[in-house]
Order: C-alpha cells, then sequence, then structure tokens
C-alpha cells in the first residue's frame, strides 16, 4: 500500500495556494479622478504620443460623433499608440470608463450628463 506523507503535501499544498496575486488579481476599485492621475496621465496630461490633452477642447475636436460609446472601447481595448486600459491591465473596464468620462469632464464641464 502506497502512503503520502502529510508532511510533504502539506508544504506543496500551501505554497501553491500562496502564490502571489496577478495584477488582475490586485485589481483595486479608483475613481475616475484616480484612475486618471496613475495611469491616463502619464499621456494625457501633456498630449505625449499625440494623445488628446486633457483641458484642451480643440484637442478633442473632430472625433467621431459616437465619440463617448467609442472612446471608452479605444481605453479598454487601445488605439494607435494608445495601450489597452492605459498599459495598466490592472484596471477593470468599469474604472476604465470612470477615468474616461472624468476626462471628457475635464474637457466638456458644461456637457449633459448621459
Amino acid at each position: 500500500m502506497c502512503r503520502i506523507s502529510w508532511l510533504f503535501v502539506l508544504p506543496v499544498a500551501v505554497a501553491a495556494c500562496s502564490k502571489a496575486p496577478t495584477p488582475a488579481e490586485q485589481q483595486t476599485a479608483y475613481s475616475g479622478k484616480e484612475a486618471y492621475e496613475l495611469v491616463c496621465a502619464r499621456c494625457h496630461a501633456e498630449g505625449k504620443n499625440g494623445a488628446p490633452k486633457v483641458g484642451d477642447p480643440a484637442a478633442w475636436e473632430g472625433r467621431s460623433s459616437l465619440w463617448e460609446a467609442v472612446l471608452f472601447e479605444h481605453a479598454k481595448k487601445g488605439y494607435n499608440k494608445m495601450p489597452a486600459k492605459g498599459g495598466d491591465a490592472a484596471l477593470d473596464d468599469a474604472t476604465v470608463e470612470r477615468a474616461a468620462e472624468y476626462m471628457l469632464r475635464q474637457v466638456y464641464p458644461d456637457a449633459p450628463p448621459d
């Protein structure tokens, strides 16, 4: 009869259960402003790599008439030089949308809410 020593199995099981969380597992809920400041501002504060600057309506002109829906999709999936989720895969889709909405409110503060 084959016996497995619990002294051998237990440390292996504990090690398997205590692995470091992946970035996606470490997701934290950020407000739109917090996510913008932590991730999006890297490019959108100064217009790096052609990113439209936050607070500059001229930089946002000429966008799609479906701009909010398109913007949210581009923010989540990436577009041209912009990586998906601003390069931070740990952000969930809802946080990315809050960040995009925050940026739009900085550009168009008088726009009616959806």
